[in-house]
């Protein structure tokens, strides 16, 4: 049996997962915390790399490995390999006065055209401006910018520090792919290359930019880094995030893929790139050679976390409660803008709450609001990606909230297409995998995904008819 690993190494953990290459089968597993920050020093999650593994068994045996990311964290180096500051992550909302300049320089239909994206705080570019606005000193010290995925592949290899890594800081062996790359708010999933005066325009001067790597590449082979890491296994190009969860999930014409997790997102592999200038869609790139439409936002399933907390609940009791209450909450309504918001470009919103009355006041209706609010953001969502031209035949539904039976079956009441739960997994760690068994072989594989549940559906106007009376308050 010949092994692969897949890392996830997300917002709040990393995940590794170790699978039969030929059949997909998984073999063992792991994982280890990371802080709960919007900002993040990357040895952390060298450290969380390190534990997961040795939560996993090790890579005894294990051929290939690829690491998939979470995408757009600013990791800033200095010539001698050292991290600068702490990266910021995704969710660190601080460079939306960063994003509204850059639009403001140079357009967003231009911006759209450039890179498929439109400037917003999550991008790796408008925290560029950011440190070179609020941080000059570490800005001119910049030698090089690498994304999350990025820079635990260069560690893989062997790369880092002089001081602690075997092979030094050479900067020019940061790698990257398609999908992470797409991400940054200066790279073009239409020509495949570096805008490097968008770069530049970010951080004020030029600096080293991984390599991209192609679908199925390799980035190099692992460094004798420690007994947990042995020499010479093969290492997959990497990617970020959801381009690994529609990887690892087969995604194929037809399918929208809507996760539920820290963040939430909607997005679906297509044969064209889009360019949507009112920034709403995204326009990344995939991690198979296609293009990945995706739309973001900032509340998901912690929205659920924080309606349980206030209503002194565990989640399933809170799911009893919203299936007790009739859809639509009696006209309560969630707007569920906890942390600012990203769809729309809301970064200093706050969450609301409309329709309290006498009678719609209950704890059953607040608990169904919940769930059909943070659903309604993301069915937003998948009306936005079906006006670039995505045809959705059906829903997969995934991540950490998709996993409830309540929130499965509400989503069938908000989401107009079929709703299907593949069974719980790592998907984004599954895609690195895939990509590790890609790069050994040299041919992509094809392993079997199986479903948990296929919800009636049961769509629901009403839910999203007074949802959209109170957004377009926001």
């Amino acid at each position: 049996m010949t092994l692969v690993a897949g890392i996830d190494s997300s917002t709040q953990s990393c995940k590794i997962v170790i699978r039969d290459a030929d059949t997909g089968a998984l073999v063992r597993s792991g994982r280890a915390s990371h802080p709960n920050s919007t900002e993040v020093d990357p040895e952390r999650w060298w450290e969380a790399l390190h534990a997961a593994l040795a939560d996993a068994g090790g890579l005894a045996n294990v051929a290939a490995i690829s690491v998939a990311a979470q995408q757009h964290g600013m990791v800033a180096l200095d010539a001698e390999g050292r991290v600068i500051r702490p990266a910021l992550l995704w969710n660190d909302t601080r460079s939306a006065g960063a994003a509204s300049d850059l639009i403001a320089e140079i357009g967003a239909d231009e911006y759209a055209r450039r890179t498929g994206l439109v400037p917003v705080a999550s991008f790796t570019a408008t925290k560029l401006r950011w440190l070179r606005d609020a941080e000059p000193l570490n800005a001119a010290r910049v030698a090089a910018v690498a994304l999350p995925h990025d820079w635990l592949t260069w560690r893989l290899r062997g790369y880092g520090p002089a001081d602690a890594s075997p092979l030094g800081p050479q900067l020019d062996e940061l790698t990257t792919d398609r999908s992470d790359a797409s991400g940054t708010g200066y790279w073009s999933p239409t020509t495949g290359t570096y805008d490097l005066d968008l770069f530049e325009r970010a951080l004020g001067h030029r600096a080293i930019l991984p390599r991209v790597l192609g679908p199925g590449d390799t980035a190099g082979t692992t460094a004798p880094l420690s007994d947990s890491f042995p020499a010479g296994v093969v290492i997959g190009v990497g990617a970020g995030d959801n381009a690994g969860a529609a990887l690892g999930l087969g995604a194929g014409d037809g399918d929208v893929i809507v996760s539920v997790g820290t963040s939430g997102t909607v997005f679906a592999v297509t044969n064209q790139p889009t360019t949507d200038a009112t920034g709403t869609v995204a326009g990344f790139a995939d991690a198979s050679g296609l293009s990945l439409p995706l739309v973001a936002t900032l509340n998901a399933a912690r929205v659920l976390d924080a309606v349980r907390l206030l209503l002194g609940v565990e989640h399933d009791e809170l799911g009893s409660l919203a299936l007790s209450a009739e859809p639509g909450a009696q006209g309560l309504v969630l707007q569920p803008y906890f942390e600012g918001e990203r769809t729309p470009n809301l970064p200093d919103a706050t969450a609301s709450l409309f329709g309290l009355t006498l009678t719609s006041s209950t704890r059953p209706n607040l608990a169904r609001a919940a769930i059909e609010g943070m659903l309604c953001g993301l069915a937003d969502g998948l009306d936005a990606v079906r006006a670039q031209g995505v045809v959705a035949d059906r829903v997969l539904l995934i991540g950490g909230a998709a996993q409830s039976p309540v929130v499965a079956a509400i989503a069938a009441q908000v989401f107009d297409c079929p709703v299907v739960v593949p069974t719980p997994g790592e998907y984004v760690a599954d895609g690195a995998a895939v990509q590790a068994a890609w790069a050994l072989t040299g041919s992509r594989p094809v392993w079997p995904i199986s479903l948990a549940a296929a919800p009636e559906p049961d769509c629901r106007p009403l839910i999203r008819a007074q949802y959209e009376v109170h957004r377009a308050q926001a």
